[in-house]
C-alpha cells in the first residue's frame, strides 16, 4: 500500500522526478504503472480487458469509432481543457478566451442534444464518458473556482437531463463523490485560492 500517490510513482520508477498525477491504472502483478493518461486508460478497459471483464457492454463500438474519435476530439480542447484554460489564466485576455470557447462549445452540444440523447447518436460512447466528468464537477467546482460562471450545466436543459441520465446508469454514481471533488479542488491550488477554504455549497441533486 502507498499513502500518497508519488509513493506509487517511485516504485514504479525510483528515478521518477516529474509531475504526480491522476488517473492511475495499476499493475499489482507486475508492480509498476500500466498508464496514466485518462484517455488511453479509457480505451484500454473497452477493449484491453475484453478477456478479463465479463461484459459485452462496449463504448467503442467498430461502427462508430470514428466518429467517437473525433467528438473526443472535439470536446477536449474547449470543454474539458477549457474550463483549465479559464481557470489557470493568468491574464485577463487568456481567461477571456478560455471562457468563451467553452460557452460556446457548451452551447453547441445543448444544440446536439436536443435532437439526439448522446453525443454520437442513440447509445452511449466512450465520448459521453469524457463529457461526463467535466459536466459532473462544473457547477460545483469550475463554475466558482475556474471562474466559468457565465452559466451552469442547470441552466442547459439538454445538458442537464443529459448528465443526470449519465450519473444513473448502473453503477456509476456509486463512484461520484462530490464532497470529495471539492475538497481536491479548492485545496490544491493555493494561487486561485490561498486560504484553502472549501464551500459548503452549492446543493445539487441528480435526481430532480
Amino acid at each position: 500500500g502507498a499513502r500518497y500517490l508519488r509513493e506509487v510513482y517511485i516504485k514504479a520508477d525510483p528515478n521518477c522526478t516529474g509531475r504526480v498525477t491522476v488517473p492511475v491504472l495499476w499493475d499489482k502483478e507486475t508492480g509498476t504503472i500500466v498508464n496514466n493518461e485518462s484517455r488511453e486508460i479509457i480505451r484500454m478497459f473497452d477493449i484491453e480487458f475484453d478477456g478479463i471483464a465479463q461484459s459485452d457492454i462496449s463504448f467503442y463500438p467498430e461502427n462508430l469509432r470514428e466518429e467517437i474519435d473525433k467528438t473526443i476530439d472535439a470536446i477536449y480542447q474547449p470543454i474539458n481543457n477549457g474550463v483549465y484554460r479559464a481557470g489557470f489564466a493568468t491574464s485577463q485576455q487568456a481567461y477571456e478566451e478560455g471562457v468563451t470557447d467553452l460557452f460556446d462549445a457548451l452551447d453547441y452540444w445543448e444544440g446536439v442534444l436536443g435532437k439526439q440523447r448522446y453525443l454520437c447518436g442513440d447509445r452511449i460512447t466512450e465520448a459521453d464518458w469524457c463529457m461526463f466528468t467535466t459536466l459532473l464537477r462544473f457547477d460545483s467546482v469550475y463554475y466558482f473556482h475556474f471562474k466559468c460562471n457565465w452559466q451552469r450545466i442547470l441552466d442547459y436543459p439538454n445538458l442537464w437531463n443529459y448528465l443526470k441520465d449519465l450519473y444513473h446508469q448502473p453503477g456509476v454514481k456509486e463512484t461520484c463523490n462530490i464532497d470529495h471533488i471539492k475538497q481536491h479542488y479548492y485545496r490544491s491550488h493555493p494561487f486561485i485560492n490561498p486560504s484553502g477554504i472549501v464551500p459548503k455549497g452549492p446543493q445539487i441533486s441528480f435526481n430532480d
